[in-house]
């Protein structure tokens, strides 16, 4: 199975709204408070038109199996982006396709002039945090920006 990787169309929106909510209800994870109940998660498509934004997609057989991106989100600083929206399908986690996205996003963050990431997480997505570990983000004791997303009570940044 061959994956491609692009920029977010208006075709993925629906996709990937099922898809997020789908990883939400398969770790039990609070619909409230996070981006599964977040109004701009249906339309994914017009929220990354923000200038300084960018969503990339994992495809397989012409099917949305992945995502993540980066986010002027506000109560940021100017060169602080957040790294959102960083979900699999069930049955692609493991393929290297989501240390791929992350690695696409992060160097979109520097070619759109960002010097940090900021991220925010829960504890059941235990693996994706090992990943950010990996990839050089450290943990924060609070929250930075005003996401909206209150639910969340892992907070890590990334110096690029």
């Amino acid at each position: 199975m061959k994956t491609t990787y692009r920029k977010i169309e208006s075709k993925d929106n629906v996709a990937l709204a099922q898809m997020i909510r789908t990883v939400f209800e398969e770790h039990d994870a609070p619909k409230e408070g996070t981006v599964y109940s977040d109004p701009t998660t249906d339309d994914l498509s017009q929220l990354f038109k923000t200038p300084k934004s960018i969503l990339w997609i994992a495809e397989i057989e012409n099917n949305a199996v992945g995502c993540c991106g980066i986010y002027p989100t506000k109560g940021l600083h100017k060169n602080c982006a957040e790294l959102v929206k960083f979900y699999l399908s069930k049955d692609t986690r493991g393929m290297g396709i989501g240390k791929t996205l992350m690695q696409k996003t992060i160097y979109s963050a520097k070619e759109l002039g960002y010097t940090e990431i900021y991220l925010e997480s829960l504890p059941i997505y235990a693996k994706a945090i090992e990943m950010y570990i990996l990839e050089g983000f450290k943990k924060l004791e609070k929250p930075l920006g005003e996401s909206g997303h209150t639910s969340c009570d892992i907070w890590m940044l990334k110096k690029l």
